[in-house]
């Protein structure tokens, strides 16, 4: 399986602290627009995470927290219950998003999981991949995406009775990475380095947003949250 790799020949973007600091990575010519790409740090502060629910989050060390599981907003689209979306930095149309993950609900809960979030346009519309030890259930451990309606699997894995093997199986922490070409809409996720994806998919309902990190009804953290992406320009 090809790994696609997103050039990063003209704009580094680092939010190191509360501040977006960019550069050209050359100062001879201007590149089109749709050539700007940007990296995006995202620290463990509330300054750069916008989470649903401020209370059931906490930012220890590098960690970003969920501590408790959201709350179903009930609102007639199901999706993910709670989640944080990195405000600081551009949208980001191509994106490839990285970090370690750790899902804190027991072992014995058989459906937990945490969410990676990305193309995020509002609390209805965006993508995300499901990361769970359960994979025998519709809503576990796949590639989703919400658009005004219940959150709808996409990956290829899905079989109508079984997904991909199982992302995470205990209380370890995991890298994580999801890859997104917004041409072609190809999705590809990654556990622990593989060089193959565990999870794939294709999907252009939407592209350009945030990235961000939850849980659909559980609780867990993240730390090195960071993307690669090209950044979302308006006409």
């Amino acid at each position: 399986m090809h790994r696609r790799t997103i050039p990063t020949t003209l704009v580094s973007t680092a939010l190191l602290t509360t501040a977006v600091l960019a550069s050209p990575a050359t100062a001879a010519t201007a590149a089109p627009d749709h050539d700007r790409t940007v990296r995006v740090v995202a620290p463990a502060t509330p300054q750069h995470w916008d989470p649903l629910t401020d209370e059931l989050w906490d930012y220890r060390g590098n960690q970003v927290v969920l501590t408790r599981a959201g709350t179903n907003p009930n609102d007639g689209v199901r999706r993910p219950f709670e989640y944080a979306v990195v405000t600081k930095g551009p949208e980001l149309a191509d994106v490839d998003v990285s970090a370690e993950v750790r899902l804190d609900e027991s072992v014995t809960v058989s459906n937990r999981d945490v969410v990676v979030i990305w193309n995020y346009q509002g609390p209805r519309r965006f993508y995300y991949a499901h990361f769970s030890q359960d994979n025998t259930i519709y809503p576990h451990n796949g590639i989703f995406v919400v658009d005004e309606a219940d959150r709808r699997r996409i990956d290829d894995q899905w079989t109508g009775s079984v997904g991909a093997p199982p992302a995470v199986t205990d209380a370890d922490w995991h890298d994580v990475r999801v890859s997104y070409d917004a041409d072609t809409g190809r999705i590809e996720v990654y556990v622990d380095g593989a060089d193959e994806p565990l999870m794939t998919a294709t999907d252009t309902t939407f592209s350009g947003g945030r990235v961000g990190f939850g849980s659909f009804d559980n609780f867990g953290r993240t730390r090195h949250f960071r993307a690669v992406g090209t950044a979302v320009t308006t006409p």
